[in-house]
């Protein structure tokens, strides 16, 4: 059963610090408990994302219009140009497929909840400049010593499964919240 108001959750740290593999493990167990979930990535690498435009919907943007859908099979794809959206557009688009959860990939600097992932020493600044941060993944004990010293929430080794097992519990929580 959808909510009205999904639970956003985002999962955040640097380039190659493991969003991505933590994200798709995570969509995965939320499936496997019956959550339906949609994902919002930030593209941080410069630039547009890439698109095919030499596909008919590619073209379209080519000549001139704003966004394409297209559908087929149960599948849509949308593609838009020249749209200046923030994260909390973003959220409210997605809300359109009635999700129990939307998972964020990326967007430092907004305000809903994080996972934090910390690859190297040098990222635990992060801890500084990102607010709301939940819970914080390291990729070494001694990391992960150091963030215990500046901060006191739940953190994790990279290779400890109780860091995807937390963050279930967490959104299965804020569920729970949002229906009662």
């Amino acid at each position: 059963m959808a909510l009205v108001n999904p639970v956003v959750f985002q999962i955040v740290g640097f380039q190659n610090s493991g969003k991505t593999t933590f994200t798709l493990k995570l969509i995965e167990r939320l499936k496997n408990n019956q959550l339906q979930t949609v994902t919002i990535k930030h593209h941080g690498h410069g630039g547009k994302p890439d698109v095919s435009m030499s596909k008919d919907s590619g073209k379209h943007l080519t000549s001139g219009a704003l966004a394409s859908l297209v559908e087929g099979g149960g599948r849509i794809l949308l593609q838009a140009e020249e749209i200046v959206c923030n994260l909390d557009d973003h959220v409210e688009f997605m809300k359109f497929f009635k999700p129990d959860v939307i998972i964020v990939e990326g967007y430092k600097q907004e305000h809903y909840p994080k996972l934090l992932l910390i690859r190297e020493t040098s990222d635990i600044r992060l801890l500084e400049k990102v607010n709301n941060v939940l819970a914080v993944i390291s990729w070494s004990e001694e990391i992960k010593e150091q963030v215990k010293e500046q901060w006191a929430g739940p953190t994790f080794l990279i290779s400890d499964e109780r860091a995807l097992q937390w963050t279930i519990q967490y959104v299965q929580e804020q569920i729970q919240k949002e229906s009662v």
